[in-house]
């Protein structure tokens, strides 16, 4: 119940709530029933004073203003992550050993500073990312408001009210609706004013067409749908006019109800598969990054800490907290180095350019996530109505009388949209329309209130869309050469121009629920009155007394004639056709001399509803169409590929069980004489099975019709519950919540309302089904690709973390410091990662089964693969850096050229008690235009002296992973079947990686900061010579992956679903 304001407070609540208890069943109540427990006239409607006592009780008629989450709140939640919280931690500490460095004097404060303040600007460009994420999911409900009616016509203190703000009704008001009115509340309808009332409410219950509505009973239990003497809040007036009672306002209405669930369903959102992984991954990591530091702790404890033992027991402790805040650096460098810094900006950089080729395919992702998600769909629970079919009206089949008595001819009708050009009719007469065909396309041009119009690409219905597509239907059956002449050639309704141009139509017998039909009198040229009349068939042949035969002469309906269209009316309402007869009548004595005049007697007979059956008497029949929302064109391929992928594909829709089965079996989610008996419920049969979830796990589709919002959130709950990744599509507000509790809610752009596209993670621009199918190929080829580049920045971070774990273990200098290592994981790896992501798609990605949402990310086998790949990248690094301090050549390439002096490796790896060493020296050497002299502290080659060999690590690492990007190409396949050039983007990328590393080489202010000094041609030959060997041996390890295991594909078998059991 929306709250009425600040005064209403604790009364409102509990009235609310005992007013939701005592729900009143006004659909089975009579009218004076429903007037005494309302307490209400409707001549008098309510008394002010009772108005402002209800309001008092009830609220406002507005729907409830959740709470909306802080920023503060939203800001801690995008904490709530693994990885995040790990860089956080590292950040804090290396900002405060920063600090405490600057302030003893030590490091350099520029590179000092970098590496937390870069790990704090990821962080925060994250966060910010997230709440704008989060905050957008709450638009839903927003949009929901925008349904709302804001005005409405109400007797109050026996006097008419117009336009009183919509929020201002209370149950018992009194309200009258015109045709375009938005029902403003849920009401009973207490007296219709027009013959008929019908409401456009498949937003909210899924009917592809207009209801009437009745002031009779209907049955306590009957569902939504059922409910024909109620109009709901949100729902449109299209014919009509009535006086209606406010049942319900508030969150109490249907829509008010479709609020609340999608408010529930946006409280349960879960984590998408691969943020699973990720997390997962990230509690993984915590733990082993947590025992490589107290290992590299108690490695390197003798350094800051020493005793001596007397009588057995050490004493004489003595600490060197400068040693220790050392080592506990080297232990943040190696958690910097263990954290692939780069890899949230690199799955949303890969997920971003899968929005893009997503969107080219008419797929409008709104949740980055949701991308990566599609790839492990496993069932599609589509909507019918707009989705698999086109939401639009158009004639399938016309049945004409033949040359003569008991004879028939029929033509099927191609196309499934109001677009007049699309299709034409199969078998159509040769020499043209003869007089039968004739008088069928004047009855449904003439006899006819809508329009088609077109609107952009597409072509809309202006008006009912029945009426629309029998319009379709004259411009498709053309016109007689006669008259072919007199019309506008590029005119969508040039046809149905002609026809209403030769006739006046002077008035109107509306439609009405007892008589079935609507009549329209008309003033032909040559002067004469004449009926046209379209309605229900049956009611039209019992009016009938004769039949118009091809070559226009009439004869009488005999009973075998009358039992051979019944007979095809049957067949046809078997395929779920919507069928409609055509009648004249060209004597009518009482209108001779009517022109419209309302003196005239006969205008009198047309004020009286009741007359019309009897002026529709004696009619003769001419024939009959039959019309269907079709199915789009592209499902049928679609539901089939589904079928080859592994997915399911389940209809559930508001539309009736006969409609909905006859298009099931036509796009192939049943067979044709497949017995459907137990796969084809209503959404109350389904809420009534006993075994609710061994019916949803039968293999093959399923369908249920009449579904209500809670019966869609119940299947989608239930799959969810049962292991099943679920894809929901749908348009209407009815579709909502349960697009937002779905894994992947996916909205129709054209049909669909704001409520469905701000409830949904991805949007149809076209609204078309197999749209979704090339979105999930889409999805599982990004996922691919993101699984190499994951495995390529993770196998290069577990090499850095060998790199300094030997550092530590081997006791040399330090070879790379943070702000390096931080270089190579955002910039240097950025673009291969990324480039990772435009891989090829495999020709057969969409004829694999899909893979299980708990799939690990790295199998057993691709760790110890790049266990052993990290472990030689921690091998290089390091070495080049030893090979640099002991060797003057190697593999017979000279390194003397720069004149630095040799130490043994015993003296590199205790470096640390240099100033013991007697007689120890080290000579000046060049690094481009730098000198490095070591005259007054020889020991200082250990310490400044190292830049030469660190950058030389640091360029080592960089080309190993350059060269490792290229094995991340395929998981199995050699570089021998995947050649580089089949991916050029990451050749590319490599190039900026390596001009990236060239700038901070050779441009000295970059020099600087980071720490290193230019490379010589020669040192150059010794970086590619210790990275390539990579590339040979990770050949070897997925050859024997190869022969070994063989594809590793996850197999799609009910049993893994069912492990529940």
């Amino acid at each position: 119940m929306g709250r009425g304001g600040e005064n209403y407070g604790k009364r409102e609540n509990a009235g609310a709530a005992s007013f939701k208890q005592e729900t009143f069943p006004a659909w089975a109540r009579d009218v004076k029933q429903c007037e005494e427990k309302y307490q209400v006239n409707r001549e008098l409607g309510l008394s002010s004073a009772e108005v402002e006592k209800r309001r008092q009780i009830y609220g406002l008629n507005e729907l409830l203003k959740h709470k909306p989450t802080s920023i503060f709140q939203l800001l801690l939640e995008q904490f709530n992550d693994t990885l995040v919280r790990i860089l956080l931690a590292a950040a804090i500490i290396s900002f405060v050993l920063a600090w405490y460095d600057g302030e003893e004097g030590g490091e350099k404060e520029i590179t000092a500073f970098v590496e937390p303040l870069v790990i704090f600007l990821i962080l925060i460009v994250n966060a910010f990312v997230g709440i704008w994420q989060e905050s957008s999911a709450e638009k839903a409900l927003e949009a929901l408001k925008e349904i709302q009616s804001e005005h409405a016509d109400v007797i109050r203190d026996g006097k008419k009210v117009s336009s009183l703000p919509a929020k201002e009704l209370v149950p018992g008001d009194i309200v009258e609706l015109r045709v375009g009115d938005k029902v403003p509340a849920d009401m009973r309808v207490l007296n219709m004013i027009s013959s008929t009332v019908r409401v456009e409410q498949g937003s909210l219950t899924g009917e592809s067409e207009a209801v009437s509505k009745t002031v009779k009973v209907v049955p306590e239990n009957s569902d939504i749908q059922g409910k024909k003497c109620m109009v709901f809040a949100g729902t449109t007036m299209v014919n009509g006019n009535c006086i209606c009672l406010v049942t319900e306002i508030g969150m109490n209405t249907e829509i008010g109800k479709v609020h609340s669930q999608i408010h529930e369903a946006s409280q349960s959102d879960t984590d998408t598969p691969l943020k699973k992984k990720l997390n997962e991954f990230g509690e993984v990591l915590t733990m082993i990054i947590g025992m490589i530091c107290i290992l590299v702790w108690l490695i390197n404890v003798k350094y800051f800490l020493s005793w001596e033992y007397v009588d057995g027991w050490p004493t004489n402790f003595k600490f060197s907290f400068e040693k220790c805040t050392y080592y506990f650096e080297i232990a943040v460098a190696l958690a910097v180095a263990a954290i692939p810094e780069g890899l949230p900006a690199v799955i949303t950089t890969c997920l971003a350019l899968g929005t893009r080729k997503m969107a080219q395919k008419n797929a409008l992702v709104r949740k980055l996530p949701s991308v990566e998600t599609l790839g492990c769909t496993t069932v599609i629970c589509s909507d019918k109505t707009g989705t698999l079919t086109t939401n639009q009206m158009a004639v399938s089949k016309l049945v004409a009388i033949g040359s003569r008595s008991g004879t028939l001819r029929s033509f099927d009708v191609e196309g499934t949209t109001y677009d007049p050009f699309d299709g034409k009719i199969l078998g159509w007469p040769v020499d043209g329309m003869d007089s039968n065909l004739e008088m069928i396309a004047k009855i449904s041009a003439v006899c006819n209130d809508a329009g088609v119009e077109q609107s952009g690409r597409h072509y809309v219905a202006i008006g009912m869309p029945t009426e629309a597509a029998l319009k379709v239907l004259v411009e498709k059956m053309e016109l007689p050469e006669k008259y072919a002449s007199s019309s506008a050639p590029g005119d969508p309704q040039r046809c149905c121009h002609v026809w209403n141009k030769m006739v006046q139509r002077i008035a109107t017998l509306e439609f009405d629920r007892d008589r079935k039909s609507m009549g329209v009198i008309i003033n032909s040229s040559s002067g004469n009155k004449s009926l046209l009349v379209k309605g229900a068939v049956e009611n039209l042949l019992e009016r009938s007394s004769f039949i118009q035969l091809l070559d226009g002469s009439t004869v009488e309906l005999d009973k075998y004639s009358k039992d051979l269209i019944l007979q095809v009316l049957r067949e046809m309402s078997t395929d779920a056709l919507r069928c409609l007869g055509f009648a004249y009548k060209e004597e009518l004595p009482e209108f001779a001399t009517y022109n419209g005049d309302e003196d005239h007697p006969a205008h009198q007979l047309l004020l009286n509803p009741s007359n019309y059956s009897s002026i529709e008497s004696n009619l003769i029949f001419v024939g009959l169409v039959g019309l269907r929302d079709p199915p789009r064109k592209e499902v049928r391929q679609a539901i089939e590929d589904c079928k080859a992928a592994g997915i399911r594909v389940m209809v559930i829709t508001g539309d009736n069980k006969n409609t909905a089965e006859a298009i099931c079996r036509e796009i192939g989610v049943f067979g044709y004489r497949e017995d459907i008996t137990s796969r084809s419920l209503t959404g109350k049969e389904f809420m009534d099975h006993p075994d609710q979830r061994n019916h949803l796990r039968q293999n093959g589709g399923l369908l249920f019709s009449r579904a209500e919002p809670r019966h869609k959130q119940e299947i989608v709950r239930l799959l969810k519950q049962d292991g099943e990744v679920v894809a929901m599509t749908g348009d209407g507000v009815n579709d909502a919540p349960a697009l937002k509790l779905a894994d992947i809610g996916v909205a129709m752009g054209i049909t669909g309302t704001e409520v469905a596209k701000e409830a949904s993670d991805m949007v149809l621009a076209d609204d078309n089904f197999s749209t979704i199918v090339a979105a999930v190929g889409e999805g599982r080829s990004i996922y691919d690709n993101m699984k190499a580049f994951i495995r390529y920045m993770i196998s290069s971070n577990i090499g850095e973390v060998a790199s300094i774990f030997l550092t530590a273990a081997l006791g040399i200098p330090e070879g790379m410091i943070p702000v390096q290592l931080l270089w190579v994981n955002l910039v240097t790896d950025g673009p291969p990662a990324t480039a990772l992501g435009f891989n090829p798609q495999d020709t057969d990605i969409m004829k694999k089964p899909p893979r299980r949402s708990n799939d690990s990310l790295i199998t057993a086998w691709i760790l110890f693969r790049y266990l052993v790949i990290g472990s030689y990248v921690g091998l290089a690094t390091v070495g080049v850096f030893i090979i640099w301090y002991t060797h003057n050549t190697f593999m017979g390439i000279d390194l003397s050229g720069d004149g630095h002096s040799l130490v043994t490796y015993s003296q590199l790896s205790n470096w640390d008690k240099c100033p013991s060493w007697v007689n120890f020296t080290a000579s000046p050497f060049t690094a481009g235009p730098q000198v490095f002299n070591f005259d007054t502290n020889p020991c200082d080659y250990f310490r400044s002296g190292k830049t030469k060999a660190s950058t030389l690590s640091l360029t080592v690492l960089v080309s190993i992973e350059m060269f490792n990007s290229l094995n991340a190409l395929s998981e199995d396949g050699s570089l021998l079947t995947m050649p580089p050039w089949v991916n050029p983007w990451l050749l590319l990328a490599m190039s900026i990686s390596f001009g990236l590393h060239f700038l901070i080489l050779y441009v000295p202010f970059l020099a600087q900061v980071f720490g290193i000094v230019p490379l010589s041609l020669n040192e150059w030959l010794l970086v590619l010579a210790v990275a390539f060997p990579v590339i040979l041996i990770d050949e070897v390890l997925k050859c024997i992956g190869r022969c070994t295991t063989g594809p590793r594909y996850s197999p799609a078998t009910k049993s893994i679903k069912h492990k529940a059991e």
